[in-house]
């Protein structure tokens, strides 16, 4: 009989863990946390409380504090670390990777010096692996509260996805497939821009009517970049496009959309981070998005807006005035 497809995940974090506990159901996993007491924790009492409050974990997910430990023996692997850290993990954690070893990315930011998608990070760190994603609308907490949602395994190699996705498959966790990676990255990547745009049109109080205008037309902005980048436009009415986008701008538990909404309130970007205590990959991602409309001659009024606003103080309420004074073109040629 062949033995089970072990799966290790790298990031202790909401998403990875929630990840981690849905693949523990299907197959053997271990998680690698960067503390202790987190590992400890999640083996001892079933819960990562930091990041998820109260809500049980599978009891049959194992962790580990120690990368040696949570990689051996591992036939796939997941990496949840935030996107500026994965290059420095992934290093430490080559040694003990096994070759042609399968690798998903769950992170959704750019690599500031590069410029680099998470899957180009993992490619040049582990050269050979076949590389993909998991993504989709997935908000970690209603997931492990039991509310049925989909995502995708989106990799160029159609075999190897086929084969990850019963690991992450359950009745209430779709998972479809997609070939086109760079299409399906730049989705969960730009959304968190757009994410912010939302949480401060929330926090102005500037009403449905405007909140719908920038959702239409930050998807429009994220399909331009995409499709200038080889992307298949297509993909961005998916579920990592469309899909994600609309899960992260309406939900209160979005963390990108939070950070809007206490930029409006009148704080900083660093007391809006600090309030927040989590990593929101907007906010890291801004800047680098604009370096690569930039290097791709694309337009982004609202991702410029924002960017703006996280790196260079100005208030969101400046920012929708700036948003306005926009001339209106053809709505399906124009820039803006």
């Amino acid at each position: 009989m062949m033995r089970p497809v072990c799966v290790a995940v790298l990031g202790g974090g909401s998403w990875g863990t929630t990840v981690a506990s849905l693949a523990s159901r299907n197959t053997p996993t271990r998680i690698w946390a960067r503390h202790a007491d987190v590992a400890a924790e999640i083996n001892e009492q079933h819960t990562n409380t930091r990041y998820l409050g109260e809500r049980l974990l599978n009891p049959e997910l194992a962790a580990t504090a120690d990368l040696e430990e949570a990689l051996a023996g591992a036939d796939a692997l997941v990496v949840g670390v935030p996107s500026h850290g994965i290059r420095a993990v992934l290093s430490d954690a080559a040694p003990h990777i096994r070759p042609w070893v399968p690798v998903l990315s769950l992170a959704k930011g750019l690599e500031p010096e590069t410029k680099l998608r998470p899957t180009q990070v993992i490619g040049d760190v582990l050269e050979g692996h076949p590389v993909g994603l998991l993504a989709g609308p997935n908000l970690a907490r209603e997931i492990l509260d039991g509310f049925a949602a989909a995502a995708v395994v989106a990799m160029r190699d159609e075999s190897v996805a086929c084969s990850l996705q019963p690991l992450f498959h359950s009745p209430r966790f779709r998972v479809y497939r997609n070939q086109d990676l760079i299409g399906s990255e730049l989705g969960g990547i730009l959304k968190n821009v757009i994410a912010i745009a939302m949480g401060m049109a929330d926090g102005l109080g500037v009403g449905d009517n405007t909140r719908a205008m920038v959702l239409a037309r930050g998807l429009a902005e994220m399909t331009r970049l995409g499709e200038a980048m080889g992307a298949d436009p297509r993909t961005f009415a998916g579920l990592t496009g469309l899909g994600d986008l609309v899960a992260t701008c309406s939900s209160r538990l979005s963390r990108n959309r939070r950070i809007g909404e206490e930029l409006a309130s009148g704080k900083t970007i660093d007391e809006a981070v600090a309030e927040l205590g989590q990593v929101a990959e907007g906010v890291k991602t801004a800047r680098t998005v604009m370096e690569l409309a930039a290097s791709h001659r694309v337009e982004m009024p609202i991702s410029a807006e924002v960017d703006a606003v996280v790196n260079e103080g100005r208030h969101p309420r400046e920012a929708y005035r700036g948003l306005m004074r926009i001339t209106a073109q053809h709505e399906l040629h124009e820039v803006a």
